[in-house]
């Protein structure tokens, strides 16, 4: 491309030409692991390129947080082109976009994309050749926050696999994207904002769950479930043995991604929907971080509690277990967070932790909010919550809350 645009006196348009076609064709490395073609004509009116692949996804823009390391490529294709957009046809999509100068960026940013045969960003396949997967109870706040957690994790198992002798790393990994792009076609996003004023209104069953969805998945996608599910557990071994950057998940989270795969593979074979669940929580030893000291909070005068980055408490102050309901401070030690979180906002605490620990984001850090908490007998009371990060060391860090009475 570089080579091109030099010999034909188009030097301004080469850096970005560059940028642009390979972030398209990794995309299609990527997500489709097929054969890719690439085209290019230069005339008078400027620079156009067409990327084609063998998928029939459709480029979905993302709305991650600004710490995600992924989800940026359409904002910068959109930000840096006259226009673009997709073509679909029978064996996949082209990805093309038009550009006539190197520098008139701010009069493009408007510019949306152009769909070719296509009424929207995201298609709507034909319901022949697909399997009628029913989805009960969907929590979509939960999937949201394990799309994200699940692309950067197979980005990164991508990475480490490419090193390896075994397999077909690049096929494996669009086989897994594509059972997420499937899904991702059919559930719509949780309507919740992510604002400390608001967070608390919005983030509420039933809000964030669907009572039913129905997802047609295409025959020769029903496999990519199996992989998609083997590719996690492969990349969370790593992830616990700290050898890739995204870090372990919540057990609910894990347990939904096991829950829609067997959803998918069973239903394909004739068996009926079973609704979604919150599993139980697991009995992990609880390590205490060594360069840290709980009698900070045990030994606190006012409510206070503390939590590790696998959702465990750690300690907790007397005047904390009274407020909650329990005799003995001891007896919360070791459990997860969401014993006392009411079991409305469960989901939108879990998701939430997941995108703490994923991608930093933070909506109720060192943020004053008031919410109810759940106390031992089933009754709740109403607490003003503030929770700070205290960190222990490089990597590393506690979550402290402090709980005070809403009437005080």
């Amino acid at each position: 491309m570089r080579e091109m645009l030099l010999d034909s006196g188009r030097a301004d348009l080469a850096d970005t030409a560059v940028l642009l076609v390979s972030e398209i064709v990794t995309n299609a490395l990527l997500h489709a692991g097929t054969d890719i073609g690439v085209t290019a004509t230069l005339d008078d009116n400027g620079l156009h390129v067409g990327v084609s692949d063998g998928s029939r996804h459709l480029p979905s823009r993302r709305e991650y947080g600004p710490t995600s390391g992924t989800g940026r490529g359409l904002l910068m294709l959109e930000s840096m082109v006259d226009e673009w957009g997709v073509t679909q046809h029978r064996t996949g999509k082209t990805v093309w976009f038009h550009v006539s100068v190197a520098d008139d960026t701010e009069e493009r940013a408007d510019n949306g994309p152009v769909i070719g045969s296509a009424p929207t960003s995201r298609r709507r396949r034909s319901r022949d050749g697909t399997v009628p997967v029913e989805l009960r109870n969907m929590p979509l706040l939960l999937h949201a926050a394990w799309q994200e957690h699940a692309e950067a994790l197979l980005r990164e198992f991508l990475l480490v696999s490419l090193d390896s002798d075994t397999g077909d790393p690049i096929q494996m990994h669009a086989d897994a994207t594509d059972a997420i792009a499937v899904l991702e076609e059919h559930v719509p996003r949780a309507p919740v904002a992510m604002e400390p004023d608001r967070i608390m209104d919005d983030a509420i069953e039933p809000r964030v769950s669907a009572d039913r969805l129905e997802v047609p998945v295409p025959l020769d996608s029903v496999s990519h479930f199996e992989t998609l599910d083997r590719a996690i557990e492969a990349a969370l071994d790593l992830s616990e043995d700290g050898l890739v950057l995204t870090p372990p998940t919540q057990p609910e989270v894990q347990a939904f991604r096991r829950w829609l795969v067997r959803q998918v593979l069973d239903q394909a074979s004739g068996a009926e929907a079973e609704p979604w669940s919150v599993p139980e929580g697991g009995d992990d030893d609880l390590a205490t971080p060594p360069e840290w000291d709980p009698g900070t909070v045990t030994d606190a005068d006012s409510a206070v509690l503390a939590a590790d980055n696998a959702n465990r408490i750690l300690a907790v102050s007397r005047p904390a277990a009274e407020l909650l309901g329990y005799d003995d401070p001891e007896d919360l030690v070791g459990e997860r967070i969401v014993t006392i979180v009411p079991e409305r906002y469960r989901q939108a605490h879990v998701a939430g932790f997941t995108m703490y620990l994923l991608v930093g984001r933070r909506p109720l850090i060192n943020k004053t909010v008031a919410v109810p908490a759940l106390r031992r007998d089933g009754s709740e009371v109403s607490v003003n919550l503030l929770v700070r990060e205290q960190s222990v060391a490089p990597g590393r860090s506690v979550l402290v809350a402090d709980l005070r009475p809403a009437d005080t």
